[in-house]
C-alpha cells in the first residue's frame, strides 16, 4: 500500500459518521417522542448552535444520556436553528459524536413553546424532564453542568418503572 493510501485511510477511519439528519418537528411530534415505550424517563434539550451556552452543555448532556442510557434514560435533542442552517447543526452533531435521531423545530416559536410547556419562556438551552408516564417532572433554562443533570435525571430515573 502506498503512504498516500495509508494516509487516506487513516483519515477516513479517523472521522466521526456522520450523525443522522435532524427530523423537522412541532412540538406534539416531540411529545409523542416522549411517549414512546421503552423509557423509565425522558430528557429533552431544545438547542441551537449559536447558542454558546447550548455548546458547551452539550458534551454533559451526552455525558449523562449515555451513562444512564441503561437505566432507562432517553435523550431527546431539539436544535432551534434558523432555517437554512441545517448543514452546521449536522456538523456539530457530528462533531459531538451523536448517533441517534434528534429533531428540528418547525413552526412558530410560540406554538413551539406554548406546545412544550407555558411556563417556559422560550430560552435556551432549556431542558424538560419527563419520568416513565410521560408527565413533565422538572424543567429549567439555562446551561446546566452535568453533576446538576445527572442528579435530576437519576431522580426521575428513580421514581417510575419503564413504560
Amino acid at each position: 500500500m502506498s503512504t498516500i493510501s495509508a494516509l487516506v485511510l487513516a483519515v477516513a477511519t479517523a472521522l466521526p459518521a456522520a450523525a443522522p439528519a435532524p427530523v423537522p418537528a412541532g412540538a406534539e411530534a416531540i411529545l409523542a417522542e416522549v411517549g414512546k415505550p421503552g423509557a423509565s424517563a425522558v430528557l429533552v434539550n431544545v438547542w441551537a448552535t449559536w447558542c454558546a451556552p447550548c455548546r458547551e452543555e452539550f458534551p454533559d448532556l451526552l455525558h449523562v444520556a449515555r451513562e444512564l442510557a441503561p437505566k432507562g434514560l432517553r435523550l431527546v435533542l431539539v436544535s432551534v436553528d434558523f432555517p437554512g442552517d441545517e448543514a452546521e447543526t449536522l456538523s456539530f452533531l457530528t462533531s459531538q459524536g451523536v448517533d441517534f435521531p434528534t429533531f428540528l423545530r418547525t413552526g412558530k416559536d410560540e406554538a413551539f413553546v406554548n406546545g412544550l410547556e407555558p411556563q417556559w419562556s422560550g430560552a435556551i438551552p432549556a431542558t424538560f424532564l419527563y419520568d416513565a408516564n410521560g408527565k413533565l417532572v422538572r424543567f429549567w433554562e439555562g446551561k446546566a453542568s452535568y453533576p446538576v443533570i445527572k442528579k435530576r435525571a437519576q431522580k426521575a430515573l428513580d421514581t417510575k418503572e419503564t413504560r
